[in-house]
């Protein structure tokens, strides 16, 4: 191996490291282990301290209709449709229709490279200065998709997504296009990565978890390992803490519209799994393609965590390795 090479790995690994701790620098294990750590009472008490009323602390990162409807013709706002299919029967005025899944490198299982990524989203119309606004069907799972990968590029803080996607537009009984719009002029937006976003299995591997919060967001039989999802190995990675990402979703809505829950709901749910905003520890969320775990990523965004470094590769790969552990 070239040394520049060996240079960026070390450089990568002393980045998670200097958040989580390595192995050898362990310190003693706490005396309840974090798959089944409760609600410390300082968590608890900042729950308790949130009205149901209370905004996100980053509610800035959910648009609503209405905002949606005053920026449609703004030029510094790309509007983008991350929906799997029904583009052309129609979408929101204006909207580029983008596939959340070119963003994946799945023969690698990582983000694709940033040249490519680059590419993308200059094509896209997108500039530095651009608030891109990304809606999906409504669950937000692609939209959260896109606004993770636009962070981990370097576009943090510039990134909306449409709370209730386009289910929220069309109850809203709001104009529809079946227009493609034209080629949008092609953008200056230049991706840079950020690698304190982000989690590798080398870092996984070389982590006092101890100093970490390990989210797991699969479902309970994926997580138990009765659900294979086609892996060679079922279960989980030890020490990890399970909330699946949908649970952020008020799927129960007297409108039908599939909304994130309120700011309080979110937060006890998360202190229930062990999940508090305890600035010494990192939280990395996995899911099998770092799709749902981005989910989770944008949901602890809202709530204002501020150290999240989503697993990417996820179980797709932890899972089918030779060189990983999993627990039931």
């Amino acid at each position: 191996m070239k040394k520049p090479v060996v240079m960026i790995t070390l450089l990568a690994l002393a980045i998670v490291s200097a958040a989580c701790g390595s192995k050898d620098a362990a310190k003693p294990a706490a005396s309840t282990p974090a798959t089944t750590a409760a609600a410390k009472p300082e968590a608890a008490a900042a729950s308790a301290s949130i009205k149901a009323t209370d905004p996100y602390p980053n509610a800035q990162l959910l648009a609503d209709v209405k905002w949606t409807e005053e920026h449609l013709k703004d030029a510094k706002v790309k509007i983008l449709d991350a929906r799997a299919k029904g583009y052309e029967q129609g979408h929101i005025p204006g909207a580029l229709s983008l596939n959340s899944g070119l963003l994946k490198d799945a023969a690698n299982n990582t983000i694709v490279a940033k040249d490519k990524f680059t590419e993308l989203f200059q094509n896209l119309g997108v500039n530095s200065d651009t608030t891109v606004l990304i809606y999906d069907e409504g669950n937000s799972l692609n939209a959260a998709r896109v606004f993770y990968a636009l962070e981990y590029y370097g576009h943090k803080d510039h990134v909306k997504i449409l709370n209730g996607g386009y289910a929220a537009w069309a109850a809203a009984s709001k104009e529809v296009s079946t227009d493609t719009p034209a080629a949008p002029a092609k953008g200056n937006f230049a991706a840079a990565p950020n690698d304190k976003l982000i989690t590798t299995k080398e870092q996984l591997k070389a982590l006092d978890i101890q100093q970490c919060t390990l989210l797991d967001v699969r479902s309970a039989k994926e997580f138990s390992g009765d659900d294979l999802r086609g892996n060679q190995k079922g279960g989980h990675i030890d020490k990890a803490v399970n909330r699946e990402w949908s649970d952020a979703i008020d799927a129960n809505a007297k409108d039908g519209v599939p909304v994130f829950k309120s700011y309080l709901d979110l937060t006890k749910a998360f202190e229930q799994t062990g999940v508090d905003k305890d600035k010494s520890k990192t939280v990395i969320p996995y899911c099998q393609t770092n799709i749902r775990g981005a989910h989770t990523y944008f949901t602890l965004r809202l709530l204002g965590y501020t150290d999240i470094r989503p697993y990417e590769g996820a179980f797709a790969e932890w899972g089918n390795a030779a060189d990983t552990t999993v627990v039931k």
